[in-house]
């Protein structure tokens, strides 16, 4: 793989309002600091200073707000892991792998909400989850590693956030062998 621009972001299915992004930005502020159980819409509601009702002028019901978060947070993942994949091919499984794994241990919480449960691609950007997923491929050159290394990150990231490692493991040191084992599998 050679040092190339990054691939440009799939262009969002809508464009939203400024008000809309506002609305966006406060939920993940909630979803973020206060947890998945404390984004309500009545709660968004007295963040932004309205009614809860308004809100339904932007997005229909929460299921459209959270998909709203989902795709927010492939964006925003799709950039980090095509900027780390883009460097070059040594050492390019690792630098993914650690893009991965500080993105989402810094927002655990949307994490939770972007991979948990059935994903709904039918009411998604087009491309936009290939393109977020697209970097385990351009490390691996191949879409059954790519596939395995990402179950590996995901694994590893929703293990730590649980905190469900022993107190003594060497989390460095077991991302480390992870991308090691992916490795033979990289290009160059």
């Amino acid at each position: 793989m050679s040092s190339r621009a990054p691939a440009p972001a799939p262009e969002p299915m809508r464009q939203r309002s400024a008000r809309a992004a506002e609305v966006l930005a406060a939920a993940r502020e909630i979803l973020e600091t206060e947890g998945s159980e404390s984004l309500t819409m009545r709660r968004l509601g007295t963040k932004l200073g309205i009614q809860a009702p308004s809100i339904y002028k932007h997005f229909p019901n929460k299921a459209e707000l959270e998909l709203g978060l989902v795709e927010a947070a492939m964006a925003e993942l799709g950039v980090v892991l095509h900027e780390a994949a883009g460097g070059g091919t040594r050492g390019a499984i690792a630098r993914v792998l650690q893009a991965y794994r500080v993105y989402c241990v810094a927002h655990p919480e949307l994490y939770r909400l972007a991979t948990a449960g059935p994903l709904r691609r039918d009411a998604m950007t087009p491309e936009l989850e290939e393109w977020a997923g697209e970097p385990f491929f351009l490390v691996t050159t191949d879409e059954d590693t790519a596939q395995a290394l990402w179950a590996f990150a995901h694994g590893m990231v929703i293990l730590e956030i649980d905190d469900r490692f022993p107190p003594d493991s060497k989390l460095d040191r077991t991302w480390k062998a992870g991308a090691e084992a992916f490795r033979p599998q990289a290009r160059g």
